[in-house]
């Protein structure tokens, strides 16, 4: 069975971000599917959303994207088994305070959060991986792409 990232966002202005995080799951032959849900203004909707997708028999990481008060981390992390990726848009807002949202959480609920997009995709990627030998090799790959990139990078400098 093909795994799959549904990425949440709590509003079209998330979009952007999004996509990114899509992107680098194409590239690592990882499907995703985006979806806008709001914790604060349609729970009800996040919650059929979560209640479908825990009964779809595929191996799945969630991705969510919230800003400012990141309820729709937590609320999803406790409504599904599978590992959830909170990956908060960049904000300045309130001085970068509303990263907190983020990264303090109630006792039993426990998303992880990335900030990087590309790098949410790589730790969706390597939890999905460690089921899926085919997946675990693109991410071997990937990181091993990566590795002579820099490699490449040292050896065109010019030295002294």
């Amino acid at each position: 069975m093909k795994p799959i990232v549904p990425i949440l966002m709590g509003s079209k202005a998330d979009l952007p971000h999004a996509r990114a995080i899509a992107e680098a799951l194409g590239v690592l032959g990882v499907a995703s599917a985006l979806h806008i849900g709001s914790a604060h203004k349609t729970p009800a909707h996040v919650l059929a959303l979560l209640a479908a997708y825990e009964e779809d028999p595929r191996p799945k990481v969630f991705v969510t994207i919230a800003g400012r008060s990141n309820a729709l981390s937590g609320f999803t992390d406790a409504q599904v088994t599978a590992p959830v990726i909170a990956c908060p848009p960049p904000s300045t807002a309130f001085g970068g305070a509303d990263i907190y949202s983020s990264l303090r959480m109630p006792s039993g609920v426990a998303p992880a959060v990335v900030l990087d997009p590309a790098g949410a995709a790589l730790l969706a990627a390597k939890i999905l991986g460690v089921a899926d030998p085919a997946l675990r090799q693109r991410v071997a790959d990937f990181q091993a792409s990566m590795v002579a990139r820099l490699l490449a990078d040292d050896a065109g400098l010019e030295r002294a």
